[in-house]
């Protein structure tokens, strides 16, 4: 089973990607974990380039590229590679954080994100995506919270993630892989949540 999680800057959604790893493994399924942008040697180095405050001039077309050429390399390297061994992979962020970031945060046109998401990954698409949905409000609270350098997208705008946050819910409304998860409820009970959806899943595909 291919899992992403989706979300703005500061949802949680990283936190919940750990717990359901756990509970995975407890279940004595094998899993693995990749992260958005990074994964691989090509993509990790993709990903200090793309976070790195020294490049706050980085025009939006080569951001959306970047993104989108580590993500091609991971899929290409490590995710239907595992898949093929019937490995659960569970990524903190895939195709749609560039659709909701880059097209909707960004506004390049959602038609060449589409149709660079399409280059990108080919026909690999997660079988189900938790949003987890918190209001921009929340996320500029928690960040103001954070005891740690902010990298070049955490440094965004509030008015910024409120486009990203929109581009989710408008998403959701297309994608039937995507729930829609309460990211303001307690860390157990979102978690709770997400393994109802995932145990709906394996029983449907059994």
């Amino acid at each position: 089973m291919f899992i992403s999680f989706e979300g703005i800057d500061f949802s949680g959604k990283s936190t919940q990607v750990e717990l359901l790893k756990e509970y995975l493994l407890s279940q004595n399924k094998e899993v693995k974990v990749i992260r958005e942008p990074g994964g691989t040697q090509i993509s990790e180095e993709i990903r200090n380039i793309l976070l790195s405050n020294n490049n706050i001039d980085m025009s939006i077309e080569t951001e959306i590229f970047l993104f989108s050429a580590s993500r091609a390399q991971l899929v290409r390297e490590k995710i239907r590679t595992y898949l093929g061994k019937g490995i659960y992979v569970i990524s903190d962020r895939f195709f749609d954080s560039t659709t909701a970031y880059q097209g909707y945060g960004r506004k390049i046109p959602i038609e060449s994100v589409n149709h660079i998401n399409r280059l990108a990954v080919g026909d690999t698409i997660p079988d189900i995506t938790f949003f987890i949905d918190i209001p921009a409000s929340l996320a500029e609270k928690r960040k103001a919270e954070k005891f740690k350098t902010l990298d070049r997208i955490e440094n965004s705008e509030s008015d910024f993630f409120e486009r990203v946050r929109n581009g989710y819910l408008e998403l959701s409304k297309m994608e039937n892989r995507f729930k829609v998860i309460d990211g303001t409820k307690k860390i157990n009970e979102i978690h709770r949540d997400i393994l109802k959806e995932i145990l709906i899943l394996e029983e449907r595909n059994n």
